[in-house]
């Protein structure tokens, strides 16, 4: 199950960077379920409308995961802006995922 969610269009997009995310869950895992409640949590009080999350569940793309290096879910894997950063496991520890996304709590 690939999910894409795409957030708003800001009024000020051209001034704000927009994080490009994809994490990487198995849809019927606690942790997995956990994780993605954690990030959309995050993104709605850090990142309001500058946000693309995509969701790959990996027990459906197998081969997405392997191409993209992931062996362990789930993994949260930030594309854009750069530096790229990945965090695994359930994003409980949001200092750790405000770091790797660049944001300053």
């Amino acid at each position: 199950m690939a999910r894409k969610k795409t957030s708003r269009a800001a009024s000020d997009t051209a001034a704000s960077t927009v994080v490009v995310m994809v994490l990487y869950v198995t849809e019927s895992g606690p942790n997995s379920a956990r994780a993605i409640a954690n990030l959309e949590a995050i993104c709605e009080e850090h990142l309001k409308d500058r946000y693309r999350l995509e969701i790959i569940d990996v027990l459906e793309y197998p081969r997405r995961a392997l191409a993209d290096g992931i062996v362990v879910t789930p993994s949260l894997a930030k594309v854009s802006p750069s530096p790229a950063a990945t965090v695994v496991g359930n994003l409980s520890d949001k200092i750790e995922v405000l770091r790797a996304l660049g944001i300053r709590g």
